[in-house]
């Protein structure tokens, strides 16, 4: 009896699987992480550059110092090639993950390091996200850091209204 109920919950995963890898393409999946609440949702890590090429676009309006925008630039710059390089790094190993899955009689321990490897690339670069966000952060006056965060405000409801 067990052995015919460990097969058929195999056989389930093994059909759900690339059910699930191909949902990642559709549109009204897009830029939604895998359930761990909004922190980890990768939009929130395009918010927080988005929020650094703002401090930069609108830096006269917050008054931000030639100074300040010196050690900002490369601190954004630095911030666009972490994204650039995780978002290839995630795609590969998604990519990866699908190869192992798509076998009839695929290797639970290799997914489920491959799995490991996805989650292990995004807390990374979530960590590296969150250590720029902070180290831009303390750049900025109190006056500044609210004039950022109404302008954050104004934009999410620009892009809630579309």
């Amino acid at each position: 009896m067990k052995v015919i109920v460990t097969a058929v919950a195999l056989l389930a995963l093994t059909l759900a699987a690339p059910a699930f890898s191909q949902m990642t393409d559709m549109p009204m999946m897009k830029g939604h992480g895998m359930g761990h609440g909004p922190m980890m949702d990768m939009g929130c890590m395009d918010r927080m550059g988005d929020m650094m090429g703002m401090c930069l676009q609108h830096a006269e309006m917050m008054g931000l110092t030639d100074d300040q925008l010196m050690k900002m630039k490369p601190i954004h710059s630095e911030m666009q090639k972490k994204q650039a390089r995780f978002r290839a790094d995630l795609k590969i190993a998604e990519i990866e993950l699908t190869d192992i899955v798509e076998k009839q009689d695929f290797d639970l321990d290799k997914a489920n390091t491959a799995v490991r490897k996805i989650e292990g690339i995004r807390t990374a670069h979530h960590l590296d996200m969150l250590k720029s966000m902070k180290e831009m952060r303390t750049l900025l006056t109190d006056e500044q850091f609210r004039k950022m965060k109404t302008m954050m405000f104004m934009k999410s409801d620009d892009k809630n209204d579309e």
